[in-house]
C-alpha cells in the first residue's frame, strides 16, 4: 500500500524528528485529503498529534461545504481546526501569502512546530518548468523543497517524491477552477505538460530530476566553497567572476521570501563590484548595505537612514544617550574613562541622530556630515549610531564609532563648561 512506501520512506528521512504538534494545510482537495487521511491512520506510528488549517477563500460556492465538512470531521476525530477567511483581491499570490501567513500565525501562537503541505511529484515538476519559463536563475530550478525552515519550525513536504497517479482517492472536493486557464499554473498543468510529453513521456520525471541534480550542482559548490567568508569585500573580490557569481546565489539562498529575477540579481553583483557604499533596496522590504570592508542583506522596515530621537541636556544635569553617560559641569577631575568637550556657553544641549543637510563648522570651512562620513569611511550602520550635539541649533560636535569631531571655536571665545563624556 502507498501509505506504508511513504510512511517508511518518512521513517528512514527522519523527517518529523524532533516534532510533535504538527500542523496540516488542507484544502479539501485530493492532494491535502490523502495527506489528511495518512497523517490521521499514523500519527501515533510517528508519535505526533496533528491539527488543521484551513482557508476558505470565499471564490467558489462550494467553498463553504469544504469549510463545514472538515469542521465537523476534526470535530468528530478530536482533532484542533483552524480556521481564516481570505480577504483583499484575489490573486495567486495574494492568496498563497494569505495562507502561508495564516499558517505561520497559528504555529506561533499554538505551538506547532511543523507545517505539512500535500504538494508531490507532478507540482514539483509544474513548479521547475514555470521557473523555466519565467527565466529564472539555476539556484530556483530546484524547485519545491522537501523541508525548509518555517515559522517557528518547519515546512515540511512528505509527498514530493510520490506522483499524483500513485496516491489514492479517498473522499474529497474537487475545485473546478484548477481547469481553468486564467492562472499560470493552470496553463502549465493542463497545457503546456501535456504538449510537451507527447515529445517526451516522462518530461515530468526529467524536469523533477533536473531538480534533484541542481541542488547536488549548489550543494557540491556549497561544500567547496564553505570556509570562503562570502560577505567579506576583499575576499569575495577576489574570487573569479564565476564564483562570484555562484557565492551570490548561494547567499541570496538564505533569505526564504527574497526569489530575485535574473536582472536583480545582475544589478546586485554590479553594485557589489562596482559601488563603495550606501544602502540599495532590494525587493519585499529587503536592501543591500554595502561598505568599504562588507556586504550584506537585510530585512528591514522603509525607513530613513536618520534617526529622531532627541533629549535635551542642561547645565548641572547628567543624561544617558545612546552608548555614552553625558555630565554638564564645569571643571573638576577628569576619569581615566571619560573625554570632555569643551563648552563656551552654558545654555542647553541638544543631542540627536545625524539628520539631511546636518554640517559642522572645521575652521575655515563647513562640512557635511555626510561627506564627513564618506571620507572617513565609516560604515552604513556606525552612521547610524552617530550622536550630534548641539547648541543655539549649532552643531558643536559629532561622536561616531569612539571618534569625536569638534565645532572649531571662534578666536573670542572663552570656555565657560565642559561636556563629560563616558562610554557606558
Amino acid at each position: 500500500m502507498m501509505y506504508t512506501k511513504i510512511y517508511n520512506y518518512i521513517e528512514e528521512k527522519a523527517l518529523f524528528k524532533g516534532h510533535k504538534k504538527v500542523l496540516i494545510a488542507v484544502s479539501g482537495g485530493v492532494d491535502s485529503m490523502n495527506l489528511l487521511s495518512f497523517l490521521h491512520s499514523y500519527q501515533k506510528a510517528l508519535n505526533i498529534e496533528i491539527a488543521i488549517a484551513h482557508i476558505n477563500h470565499k471564490q467558489r460556492v462550494e467553498s463553504d461545504d469544504e469549510e463545514k465538512y472538515l469542521k465537523n470531521w476534526a470535530k468528530k476525530e478530536g482533532i484542533p481546526f483552524f480556521i481564516a477567511y481570505f480577504t483583499g483581491t484575489f490573486s495567486e499570490k495574494s492568496a498563497r501569502d494569505f495562507r502561508y501567513n495564516f499558517f505561520k500565525k497559528v504555529m506561533y501562537q499554538e505551538n506547532y512546530t511543523a507545517l505539512v503541505t500535500a504538494h508531490h511529484a507532478d507540482d514539483q515538476a509544474e513548479t521547475v518548468l514555470m521557473r523555466i519559463i519565467r527565466g529564472s536563475l539555476l539556484r530556483h530550478l530546484v524547485g519545491i523543497k522537501e523541508i525548509q525552515a518555517f515559522g517557528p519550525g518547519q515546512l515540511i513536504r512528505p509527498f514530493l517524491n510520490i506522483t499524483k497517479s500513485q496516491l489514492p482517492t479517498p473522499f474529497h472536493f474537487e475545485d473546478y477552477s484548477n481547469q481553468e486557464t486564467h492562472y499560470f499554473r493552470n496553463r502549465v498543468r493542463n497545457n503546456y505538460l501535456p504538449t510537451l510529453s507527447q515529445e517526451n513521456p516522462n518530461l515530468n520525471k526529467a524536469l523533477f530530476d533536473l531538480a534533484n541534480e541542481t541542488q547536488f550542482l549548489l550543494q557540491a559548490l556549497q561544500d567547496l566553497t564553505e570556509k570562503i567568508s562570502v560577505t567579506d569585500l576583499d575576499i569575495f573580490l577576489q574570487q573569479t567572476e564565476a564564483v562570484q557569481y555562484f557565492l551570490l546565489q548561494d547567499y541570496l539562498s538564505h533569505f526564504e521570501d527574497l526569489m530575485v529575477s535574473k536582472k536583480q540579481f545582475q544589478d546586485l553583483l554590479y553594485i557589489i563590484r562596482n559601488k563603495k557604499s550606501g544602502v540599495y533596496p532590494v525587493k519585499n522590504h529587503y536592501s543591500l548595505t554595502l561598505d568599504y570592508r562588507r556586504f550584506e542583506i537585510k530585512k528591514i522596515l522603509p525607513e530613513t537612514e536618520f534617526t529622531e530621537d532627541e533629549i535635551l541636556i542642561e547645565y548641572g544635569s547628567v543624561q544617558n544617550f545612546r552608548d555614552y553617560s553625558f555630565s554638564y559641569k564645569t571643571y573638576e577631575l577628569l576619569k581615566e574613562s571619560e573625554f570632555t568637550i569643551p563648552l563656551y556657553n552654558l545654555t542647553p544641549i541638544t543631542l540627536r541622530g545625524r539628520q539631511t543637510g546636518d554640517k559642522i563648522f572645521l575652521g575655515d570651512f563647513s562640512k557635511k556630515l555626510r561627506r564627513l562620513f564618506i571620507d572617513e569611511k565609516f560604515t552604513i550602520d556606525q552612521r547610524k549610531k552617530a550622536i550630534v550635539g548641539l547648541q543655539e541649533n549649532q552643531i558643536i560636535f559629532v561622536i561616531i564609532s569612539d571618534k569625536t569631531y569638534l565645532r572649531k571655536a571662534a578666536k573670542d571665545d572663552i570656555m565657560r563648561a565642559r561636556l563629560y563624556v563616558e562610554k557606558i
